[in-house]
Order: C-alpha cells, then structure tokens, then sequence
C-alpha cells in the first residue's frame, strides 16, 4: 500500500443484522472509519411489530453492549435469565428420569446468566446508534454484486453501480454470505433433518425468569422468559412434521404444542405470527483471506440447541474489533495478512469447538434410545450433584469462559 491511497472507509461491512452494526459501532469507537452495507431497507429494519424472535444474550455480550453504550436502550426491555432448568423427556409425559440439571444465577457472583431480549429492540436501537456515529456511513437498501480484494485495497460493487473502498472488507452477512461465497471460501457442514418453530406464548403464571430446555425425541423445545408473562419458543421439529404443525391453523397449533409446553404456566396462548426455520450445522472453511474478515453467521452457522449463535457472534465481533485496534496502534496495516490471522486464530479454535459440541448434544438428546437416554440422564444427574462442575458450566452460559476479548470483560 502507497502513502497516497485513498480509502472511502477503513473497514467495509457488508451485513446489516446484528453482528454488523454491532461491529461498526465498535470499531467506530477504536477510531476507525466504517462503512455498513445493509441491503434491507432501513424501515424495515425498525419496524416494531411482533414476531416472536428473541434473543438469550449471555452476560458477556451484554458487557459488549454496555460498551458499546447501547445497553441502557435495551434494558428496559430485556428480561433477565436468573435460572436454566434442563430436562428429558417425551411429549404428553412430562420428564422421565428424575435426573435434571438446574443452573441458578445465585451460585456466581457477576449476577444473571444472561437477559433475554427480542429482535425488533435490539435490531432498532442498533441502527439508531449508527445514525448517530459521525464516523459510520450506513447504506440500507443497497447490495453488493461483486467484490475484489487484494494487496492493496478491498472493494466492493454495488447494484447501484458504487463502488466502495476500505483497507478490510467484513462479510457479516448470513449463513448464506455472499461475501463468504464471492471470496471462494468452502463451506462444511450438514443438514439436521430439524426445523425450528419459533413463536412467542402468553400465559397466565409468571416465569420468574427461568429458562427451559426440554428435550424430547424429535428435537429440543427451549421456552425462554420475555418481559411480562410471556415466553419465547424454539421448537426443534422433524423437518416434515413441523412443516405439518406450521400449517396449522392457532388453535390446532396450541393443541399440539400444550402436551409438549405442559401446564406449569397455566393457560398458554399465541401471541404474533409463527416462523420457521431449517436447521443445520455450516462451518466456512477458513475466517479470513486477503483483506477479508467474517464474522457471525457468515463464519459459523450453529444448530440453537445451546442458545449461542448471537453469542459466539459477538464474540467475533469483540475480538477483531481488538486485534484491529491493536495492529493500528502498533502501526501495521490492518488488512495485512499476519494481522487477520491473529483474528482467525482466536475465533475459529473456539467457533469449531462450540459447533461440534451443540452437533454432539443434539445428536445424544435427539432420539428415543434407551442406551442413550440412561447416559445422558446419568451425565445430567452427575452434573447437577457437583458444585464446582455446575458453576463452571453456569459460567460458560454466562460467556465467562475462555479468552475473552477486551470489550467483553
């Protein structure tokens, strides 16, 4: 790179979900330019209607958000996750071992696990904190169709016809990246054969901030507190009878779910629209090329089982935003090829790890054999009987585990 080259922004996005604007205000907040390619309109991107999603933010990216000074925007709608209770079990007959795990906040001293908090919050005080940073340039409603990267600079054009440059492009744009697919990255993985049901439920008793995870044969069924009496449901399906059960019209659908949900929050009805969505583990080959970085889904497509897609997301975001900052304090070029690896050496370790673990736990709690049921109910019991065992992994939810980034800490 010469002296004299000229860059629109430093760091290029391209990705307007989550992890996008979460990493330009980041890196905005290092002192860098940026510029965020979102290919949504930005209006629908702030819509506020309802539909059910939500998000099980760990404690650890809740610090990101605190530092990112964004966290007191979503406070007020978030519900904090004060215990996991985790059991086997099958629809209609309630758990059948009286071996469980139960995680309570109370046995670690940093306070809740996590808070749960919805899309339409979360998504809309992120891109109002992008209008207000002078140094990110946000371009709703625009997608990239080709990209280039190389020694000197990387670019991007748009559909448009604009062409963009930055010292680093980031692809945080989904599993189905086109930055990922455009850089020639493979892509490794497989399909589950499982489709997630996602809806948010009212009921009549109150949550008290607990977090369920029930494990049945065909999938887990996570119910996570919202504020209010409501609860947000990940329903893991076969892929051909959930397609069945979203057919369906509320009132059949309910009639499926109660023997599954149980009863113990009373009443329970439909509250928004339902979704689905097709579940599979997706691994990009490699984090980083020339001048290029991804982050988020766009690197790693996890089954939810756990809850931490967003989370080791962040996590992404927290550790490039320092190795960036690191390497321009120190002088280096930041798109410099020694400078990326650092990032794909501290993510992709940790990223594959957390994949082959949910992969692992989906495979031994989804299914009906009795061999299997007996040793993960043993492994739960043993788990809930040790102290030591039981906080290590509460901490773990919590996202206090590992090397954590700066941001983070």
């Amino acid at each position: 790179m010469t002296d004299v080259e000229s860059f629109d922004s430093d760091i290029v996005i391209v990705g307007g979900g989550l992890g996008g604007p979460a990493l330009a205000l980041g890196l905005a907040q290092a002192g860098f330019d940026v510029t965020v390619i979102n290919a949504a309109p930005l209006a629908a991107r702030k819509a506020a209607d309802f539909d059910g999603r939500g998000y099980a933010l760990a404690l650890a990216s809740v610090r990101l958000l605190e530092r990112l000074g964004i966290w007191g925007d979503v406070a007020d709608n978030a519900q904090p996750m004060l215990e996991i209770k985790v059991s086997d079990g099958r629809a209609g007959e309630g758990p059948l071992s009286p071996f469980f795990l139960h995680f309570d906040h109370a046995e670690i001293e940093e306070g809740p696990m996590g808070h749960m908090v919805e899309d339409r919050f979360l998504r809309r005080v992120l891109l109002e904190a992008l209008g207000r940073d002078s140094r990110i340039t946000h371009l709703a409603g625009e997608t990239v169709v080709a990209q280039s990267c190389d020694t000197r600079r990387a670019q991007v054009t748009l559909a448009s016809g604009r062409q963009i440059t930055g010292r680093v492009l980031v692809g945080a744009d989904g599993r189905r990246s086109g930055t990922t697919a455009r850089a020639d990255i493979p892509r490794r993985g497989w399909d589950y054969g499982q489709t997630a049901l996602v809806a948010a439920i009212e009921h009549a008793e109150p949550h008290h901030g607990i977090a369920h995870q029930f494990f049945m044969p065909a999938g887990p069924l996570a119910i996570l507190p919202l504020p209010g009496n409501v609860s947000s449901i990940v329903w893991s399906e076969t892929a051909e009878t959930a397609a069945e059960f979203l057919a369906l019209n509320d009132a059949d659908f309910l009639e499926v779910l109660r023997p599954r949900f149980g009863d113990f929050l009373g009443e329970i009805s439909l509250r928004g629209n339902r979704f689905s969505y097709p579940l599979a583990l997706s691994l990009a080959e490699r984090f980083t090329d020339t001048r290029l970085a991804l982050v988020g889904d766009a690197a790693h497509g996890l089954h939810p089982i756990a809850g931490q897609g967003l989370n080791a997301g962040l996590r992404d975001v927290a550790a490039l935003v320092q190795v960036l900052r690191e390497a321009q304090a120190r002088g280096e070029d930041i798109g410099a090829s020694d400078v990326l690896a650092r990032y794909q050496q501290w993510r992709r370790f940790d990223t594959t790890t957390l994949a082959m673990t949910t992969d692992i736990t989906n495979r031994l709690f989804s299914n009906d054999n009795p061999l299997a049921r007996l040793t993960r109910d043993i492994g739960m019991g043993v788990v809930n009987a040790l102290p030591p065992l039981r906080r290590g992994l509460i901490r773990e939810a919590a996202g206090l585990v590992g090397d954590l980034p700066d941001l983070m800490r």
